[in-house]
Formats: C-alpha cells, structure tokens, sequence
C-alpha cells in the first residue's frame, strides 16, 4: 500500500478501523510523516474549511500516528490546534480531548512545556482542552520525563496568581486540583483548601475528600498509581488506541447498538460534555456509573 493509499483510507470515516492502512503507515514512517503534518497543518491553517459533518477522520489518524513517531513537528500544530474555538475542537475531536489530547502532546513535545503551559494559561481555551494540558505534565512525570518536584512547582503557579480566580473556572481549577492529587500534592494542600474555601472548585468532578483519600494513601502508592495508568503513558501503538472506538461499524455490532443519526460527533460515538461513553471502555474522565456525580478516576476506578 503507498503513501497516497494509505491517505485515501484514512481521510473519512469508513465504519471500520483502517488496520491495514495504519500498519503500512508505521511501516512507511519517513515517507508519510510529511503527509500527516501537512494535514495538521492544514487544520491549524484554515480551520475554517473542516466542517464536522464531513466525517473526516485523517486529523485524528494522523495524531495518534505522530505521536507514536515522536514527531516533535507535531508539537507546535497541536499547541495551535487546541487553541481553535471551542466547539469547533469538540466537533473534530470529541472524546479524544479528554482521553487522548495529553498523550499525543506528551509524546511530541520532546520534553518542551512552553506550548503546553501556553493552552493552560489561555483564558479564551476551551476549559476541556486547558485540563487535558494540565493532564499533559502528569503524563510526563508517570512516563518519566519530568520530574514530580517540577510539575508540582508549576501547578503550585497556577494556584498562586497565573489562574484567574473566578467561579467560572471551576471546571479549570478540578483539573487543576485532581492532576495535583495525581502527583501527591503535599506542597499544594494549603492552596486546594483555599480553591474549595473560595468556591473555585467543580466538586462534581472531584471533592476535597478525594484529594484527602489520595493523600492518604502516600506518596510512594500515589505515584506508583501514575506510573501504571494505561491513561497516563505515551503513546506506543496507534492500532491500540484507536481500534476500539465506537465509532467503527465491528465494534458497534459487537454491542449490537444502533447509530445514532445526528451530529459529527455522535454519529462517531462521541457524547457532549462532559464525556459519557457508551462503547465498552468507561474513560478515567467519565462520570462514574455507580452514580456518584464524580469523575470514574476519582471514584470506583481506585
């Protein structure tokens, strides 16, 4: 299969997973990374002319490719991709905002925060894409790339003035407090009583008991929890990623679920925010579906 097969079996959806073309990219590596930064950068550029309910698929291949390359390229385009409006970031994205986007900007960035902490501290980034950032640096410490000490410092930034304290960061700053909590936050416990003191905090997504139970556990279990999320690891494999999604026809009969006819992003198996899958994987982000109203990572997940 050659690079311009491999381009025209990625490009829309096809209601399977293009395994094949997947594979014949990895094995063309240099010959098709041109191609796949050329549509990053096509998105970045003008996007404008990516309408959701065109079904195109190639932006998402095309992430999950680079970062398994280590593409630092990559790096910039997604920086300026997340940084699109909102919901236009949604309709293209979906569910990979919140499962995936710190993973591929962990695995591309070559150990650089500069465009990591610039979607962060945007205050006109979509609160979703400014958390998966933040996810983004606890990736790294769990993969080894930066140090906890680091990371904590920088958070400890954020709490201190770089956040605008307002309550409609609230789901900013449970980001912000739940990937402190992922580090052992000893240093930043006086600052996250104060978040939840001033009202900042979406308790629905994590509360200051969840914060306490992590820190109880100690910092040895803590991050040794980190290191072994499956969620929190570069990415290796874009088959493995990307196989199971809803999205593709075999795995939708496998649940024997109907499609659902109605926007780009559910018609591929992507919910509204925030994010309730309906495929067979419950995401670290999901509401827990015991019920509880807290994000399944801060509940029965533990």
């Amino acid at each position: 299969m050659d690079v311009a097969e491999i381009l025209s079996r990625i490009d829309r959806i096809s209601g399977r997973f293009e395994r094949e073309a997947v594979e014949a990219a990895v094995a063309q590596r240099e010959e098709i990374t041109p191609a796949l930064l050329r549509i990053l950068e096509d998105l970045a550029d003008n996007p404008d002319e990516f309408d959701p309910a065109d079904d195109r698929m190639a932006h998402l291949y095309a992430s999950f490719l680079l970062a398994q390359f280590r593409e630092a390229r990559a790096y910039p385009l997604m920086v300026r991709i997340a940084q699109l409006p909102g919901e236009l970031v949604d309709s293209l994205f979906g569910d990979f905002v919140t499962e995936n986007l710190s993973q591929v900007l962990a695995s591309v960035c070559d150990g650089d925060l500069a465009g990591i902490q610039s979607i962060i501290e945007n205050e006109d980034v979509d609160e979703w894409v400014r958390g998966a950032a933040m996810g983004t640096l606890t990736t790294m410490v769990g993969a080894g790339l930066k140090s906890r000490e680091e990371i904590v410092e920088y958070f400890a930034t954020l709490f201190r003035g770089k956040l605008v304290r307002e309550t409609r960061n609230e789901v900013v700053w449970a980001q912000l407090v739940a990937n402190s909590s992922d580090l052992y936050p000893e240093e930043l416990l006086d600052d996250i009583r104060q978040a939840y003191a001033e009202g900042l905090v979406d308790e629905s997504s994590i509360g200051l008991r969840d914060v306490q139970r992590d820190f109880a556990k100690g910092k040895e279990a803590v991050l040794a929890q980190l290191a072994a999320d499956p969620h929190g690891q570069l990415v290796t494999d874009t088959v493995k990623e990307m196989h199971w999604w809803h999205s593709f026809e075999e795995n939708q009969k496998k649940l024997e679920e109907p499609r659902r006819p109605s926007s780009f992003a559910f018609d591929h198996g992507w919910g509204e925010k925030p994010i309730r899958r309906e495929g067979p994987k419950i995401g670290r982000n999901d509401p827990c579906p015991c019920g509880s109203g807290k994000k399944y990572k801060k509940c029965c997940l533990q």
